[in-house]
């Protein structure tokens, strides 16, 4: 069996999800659908950032110009052009232009190592942003990559003393939503939460669904893509897609993401991460020990493969944008299903 049906996930009815809520559930469900704070996130520029003669600015220019709500962009987005590459008056040039244009900042990094979150908090207070996003990516057993990342992520407070930052761990691949959450109680950091990526569990062994629920009163961000699911040695490999053309029960996990929080709105950020061809292989798998090896690992890279890579950056431009649409009128759809029900007795 393949894919999401193996776990009951594949035709998740999030209608049903809608037409069960109470009024005032459906009546919150319909406006954060409406307001949703969609970012523009610079993986789904990632060819054009590497290849392409795309720039940060360029991201603030794109989210501006489709009333997005901000950006998150890795620290080495760009390269020799990146944020890490840059120096104190650039970076506070690039803060100033994202603040013109309206645009909130997330910064990004892939790894928890102390000298690369010192980096990225240093390159974040710059820039004005108001989050950081790490996680770990540590070669070894996988008792030894918990305790190392429980040290590092310690480190934030001293890093950030006077609270000007919030902080998320993403699930990338290599650890469980139990794992993940055993970091954060350890930690115990009341500005580190979650960020939920819609695919990223599966190479862990779990599917998004059950992921968003054990992670739910942690989850502060959201990676927003689509994949296919795809059998990997006993494990689960999974392959990005355009949005709408994979395995993931898009729609349920926004449904589900939007509800989060009673007064305020839980997850605060929904990057657009159109991932097309990116491929990572499973790193659990069923029947493992209880102290696995994790792989070592680079951080996250999309082959542009053969052909003319022209034409490649430009199918992923427009596949941005394309995502941007599918994105919205999923929204759409499900503030529209809401409504309906917000004055039912």
């Amino acid at each position: 069996m393949n894919g999401p049906a193996a776990f009951g996930e594949q035709g998740w009815d999030w209608r049903a999800r809608i037409a069960a809520l109470n009024p005032a559930e459906a009546v919150r469900l319909a406006h954060r659908a409406r307001t949703a704070p969609l970012f523009a996130h610079a993986y789904a520029f990632h060819l054009n950032f590497r290849f392409g003669a795309m720039v940060p600015a360029d991201l603030l220019a794109h989210a501006a110009a489709h009333g997005l709500a901000g950006v998150q962009i890795h620290v080495e987005d760009g390269e020799a052009a990146s944020l890490a590459a840059m120096g104190r008056p650039e970076l506070e040039a690039f803060g100033a232009e994202a603040r013109r244009l309206g645009l909130a900042v997330h910064v990004e990094t892939s790894s928890t190592e102390a000298w690369d979150l010192a980096r990225t908090v240093a390159i974040a207070h710059a820039v004005g942003a108001v989050a950081v996003r790490s996680y770990p990516r540590y070669e070894g057993p996988l008792s030894t990559v918990i305790a190392r990342s429980i040290d590092a992520l310690r480190g934030l407070s001293a890093l950030d003393p006077e609270g000007r930052l919030r902080f998320t761990l993403e699930q990338h691949e290599d650890l469980t939503s139990a794992e993940l959450i055993q970091i954060l109680d350890a930690v115990g950091n009341p500005r580190l939460g979650l960020l939920f990526d819609f695919g990223n569990m599966v190479n862990a062994g779990e599917m998004p669904l059950e992921a968003l629920r054990r992670q739910a009163p942690w989850l502060r961000e959201a990676h927003v893509k689509d994949c296919l699911i795809l059998p990997d040695r006993g494990g689960w490999a999974h392959r990005a897609c355009q949005s709408g053309e994979g395995h993931l029960p898009m729609a349920a996990l926004l449904v589900e993401l939007l509800l989060l929080g009673e007064e305020a709105a839980q997850v605060t950020a929904f990057g657009l991460e159109e991932e097309e061809d990116y491929y990572a292989p499973a790193l659990r798998f069923p029947g493992e020990g209880p102290d696995p090896h994790i792989p070592a690992r680079t951080a996250s890279f999309t082959d542009p493969g053969p052909g003319d890579l022209s034409a490649r950056l430009q199918r992923e431009r427009e596949a941005a944008l394309r995502q941007l649409q599918v994105v919205r009128a999923l929204l759409d759809d499900i503030a529209t299903a809401a409504e309906p029900f917000r004055t039912t007795p």
